[in-house]
């Protein structure tokens, strides 16, 4: 018989249904937590890149205002990371999805620079930095409305309740939280111990459903026919491949990170990375600014590109990539390296166009997400998605295994704690 889970009490049915009360809460406030700061950073968006150019009367998608727009950016995110209170808290670069929650005084540096980067067209995604947000904030509000609830607790309820609302549906949190359950609540049945969490991300998804919907590029357009035996072996190939190359964008970073915080100063570094940045968008052109998620969208829907341009859009976006995460922008990685796995998986179609476009693009993403994110569920579940066809499913069950081979000794994307990026 299963033990029941210390510090949720003997009566585990009646303990679930009244914690489901404030992981409902926490998985609603999560969503539109989430849905504000995304709704803030496209009003920003529009102003800097369509409505200031054209007063201006400056083509948004030229060289020079992308240029300049990146760099003052870069600037801007430094200024308020050195001079604002709380400093904007830790260095999203050093930093995994969760962990202990920031002080209150941290979040409105934190939302400040995280909605100037998504407007700003940093390549880094909303995930990271609204995680943090949201712990803060509902850490300090259970904790005084709901103070029995332990703290690692609402920190694993809100976890689940933004990624549930980050791509519109609680299974990517239950599969994600398969590998965190049980340190989050010590023996017990598995289910049970996936049952809040559900609870949350069920509460977020629903929100952001209501709100707007996911944020993940809707599916590829239909491919005809059934996958066949060298759909199989492709999927195979092109996922260890993609994860390979994402694997570069990870050295790379661990390299990257050590030489801008050596000038010590946010102003400097985060103002450097911008400039970086805007040449990266002059060469890449408007497809490789921002989050990734549109861009991917639009990639996937208007498969028109060369094969060597989709390949520099790879290769710029993971460039992009690497210097926004590693010069001390706010933001997370999984939706630019969707982004990246969108173009990888094209231009891979394009170099085999017997092989059905949407399981070259899925098995790529899945390779991608899993060198960046390294969690092998949540990369299967966005190849999925991003597939749009569950007869891709078996194969990207197959593909993920060779690609894990590639990635499971190598090092993660995260930065050593050289100190630099608290110089404030």
């Amino acid at each position: 018989m299963t033990e029941p889970q210390p510090g949720l009490g003997q009566n585990r049915i009646r303990t679930l249904a009244v914690l489901s009360v404030p992981a409902v809460l926490i998985g609603a406030v999560s969503a539109v937590s989430l849905y504000g700061l995304d709704e803030l950073s496209r009003l920003l968006q529009d102003v800097l890149w369509d409505v200031l150019p054209h007063a201006a009367g400056i083509d948004p998608d030229g060289g020079w205002w992308i240029f300049g727009m990146l760099t003052g950016t870069g600037l801007a995110v430094g200024l308020m990371v050195r001079y604002l209170p709380g400093h904007a808290g830790p260095d999203s670069a050093a930093a995994e999805l969760g962990g202990s929650a920031l002080p209150l005084k941290v979040v409105p540096s934190l939302a400040a620079v995280a909605v100037l980067g998504l407007a700003g067209g940093v390549s880094l995604g909303p995930e990271n930095p609204v995680i943090a947000i949201n712990t803060a904030v509902l850490t300090a509000l259970l904790a005084r409305f709901f103070s029995r609830i332990p703290a690692r607790l609402v920190v694993g309820l809100t976890v689940a309740g933004t990624v549930g609302a980050l791509f519109g549906t609680p299974v990517a949190a239950a599969l994600l939280f398969t590998g965190m359950a049980g340190a989050m609540t010590g023996p017990g049945a598995l289910f049970d111990k996936l049952f809040l969490p559900l609870v949350s991300a069920g509460a977020g998804a629903a929100a952001m459903t209501m709100l707007g919907g996911t944020m993940l590029p809707a599916g590829i357009p239909e491919a005809a026919g059934n996958p066949g035996g060298w759909d199989v072996l492709a999927a195979m190939v092109i996922a260890p491949l993609a994860a390979g190359f994402g694997l570069a964008g990870v050295f790379a970073f661990r390299s990257a990170h050590r030489m801008f915080h050596r000038l010590r100063n946010p102003v400097l570094f985060t103002t450097l990375g911008g400039a970086l940045l805007g040449l990266l968008g002059v060469l890449g052109g408007p497809l490789t600014l921002f989050k990734g998620a549109e861009e991917s969208e639009e990639l996937l829907h208007d498969p028109s590109e060369s094969l060597a341009t989709l390949a520099v859009l790879a290769v710029v976006k993971l460039a992009a990539l690497v210097v926004a995460a590693s010069a001390g922008f706010r933001g997370g990685r999984i939706f630019p390296s969707v982004f990246v796995g969108v173009a990888f998986g094209l231009a891979a179609a394009a170099l085999l166009p017997d092989i059905r476009a949407d399981v070259a693009v899925s098995a790529a993403v899945l390779g991608l997400v899993l060198a960046i994110a390294r969690d092998g569920w949540l990369a299967l579940f966005i190849g999925v998605v991003i597939s749009g066809d569950a007869a891709v499913t078996a194969m990207l069950c197959l593909a993920v295994l060779p690609a894990w081979l590639v990635v499971t000794t190598a090092p993660h994307m995260l930065a050593e704690d050289d100190g630099g990026a608290q110089a404030a």
